[in-house]
C-alpha cells in the first residue's frame, strides 16, 4: 500500500519561506506524477505545482517565481520550496502522487497534509 508523508510545515512570516516535503513508502510501480495542492479554510483544493517522470513542471499562476517543487526519484520524494510567502498561500497542502502498478493500473495517493500558516 502507498503511504504519503508530508512534512515540512509551520508558521512563517509574510515574506518567509519554508519547505515541504514528501516521501512515498510501499511503492510498487513507476511514480508517474507528483503534485501538491493546497486547501484554505472554505475554499476548495487547488492545484499549485506538478512535475512528471520526465520533470515537466507546471507552477500555477499565483505561486510562478516564488515556489519551486522538485523531486528526488531516488528517495520517491517531492518537495515544494516556498518563497515570498504572504497571507493567501495558507492552508493545508497535500501531496498526492500517481503510481502505475502495471501498464495500465494505477494508484492515486494523497498525504494526510501539513499545515502552512502565513502570519502579516
Amino acid at each position: 500500500q502507498v503511504q504519503l508523508v508530508e512534512s515540512g510545515g509551520g508558521l512563517a512570516h509574510t515574506g518567509g519561506s519554508l519547505k515541504l516535503s514528501c516521501v512515498a513508502s510501499g511503492i510498487i510501480g513507476n511514480i508517474s506524477r507528483m503534485r501538491w495542492y493546497r486547501q484554505a479554510p472554505g475554499k476548495q483544493r487547488e492545484l499549485v505545482a506538478s512535475i512528471n517522470s520526465i520533470e515537466a513542471i507546471v507552477h500555477v499562476d499565483t505561486v510562478k517565481g516564488r515556489f519551486t517543487i522538485s523531486k528526488d526519484s531516488a528517495k520517491n520524494a517531492v518537495y515544494l520550496q516556498m518563497n515570498s510567502l504572504n497571507p493567501e498561500d495558507a492552508g493545508v497542502y497535500f501531496c498526492n502522487m500517481v503510481v502505475y502498478t502495471t501498464p495500465s493500473s494505477f494508484i492515486d495517493a494523497w498525504g494526510q497534509g501539513t499545515q502552512v500558516t502565513v502570519s502579516s
